[in-house]
């Protein structure tokens, strides 16, 4: 999930907070490619000393570990799932959510979907937009937006709407010195 996501469903759900794993800002991990970030109840980020604690401390990481006991997690049908790990007394559990569908939700809550496509594919001909997502997290949240809910398949180019764990290659951080492509085919 990307960090806007993230905001969007620890509002939507009430949780104290959330964890964004990141490659692209505040990172960490042997390779500096495993940033941790911390957003707070309303959503934002966590106050700047934590931040930064949180920062050290990634700064130092030099392996991670896996549960093996907690591999057959059904990723794929919503709602709350209930795991036993050996050498824990209580269950862990689990409610795996569609953020793709909760951000379009909180979209379409704030922003008006109708007025866009009107721009996007109105009378007036098509405005025509590109999106590179960079083969990150957005890649399905930019589909599901443009392609299907503004239905403005021939006015928006989307480029690399695929997430990849090494992003295909390419910097994950959308500047203008990484992200040279997209200035070039703008």
């Amino acid at each position: 999930m990307s960090t806007p996501s993230v905001s969007c469903v620890i509002r939507k759900y009430g949780t104290d907070g959330g964890i964004v794993l990141t490659a692209s800002h505040n990172s960490g991990g042997i390779d500096n490619d495993f940033g941790v970030k911390f957003n707070i109840a309303n959503g934002g980020p966590a106050p700047e000393a934590v931040t930064n604690s949180v920062y050290a401390k990634t700064r130092q990481l030099t392996n991670i570990r896996l549960c093996p006991t907690l591999t057959n997690i059904d990723l794929l049908t919503l709602g709350k799932h209930t795991y036993e790990i050996e050498g824990r007394s209580i269950p862990f559990e689990i409610e795996i959510i569609d953020s793709v569908d909760d951000y379009v939700q909180l979209m379409k809550a704030i922003f008006d979907f109708d007025k866009i496509r009107k721009l996007l594919v109105g009378e007036n001909g098509k405005f025509p937009i590109m999106i590179n997502a960079l083969s990150g997290v957005m890649g399905p949240y930019v589909l599901r937006i443009f392609h299907e809910e503004l239905n403005a398949i021939d006015a928006v180019t989307v480029k690399n709407c695929k997430p990849l764990e090494d992003f295909g290659g390419h910097h994950p951080d959308p500047n203008l010195t990484y992200a040279h492509e997209f200035v070039e085919d703008m």
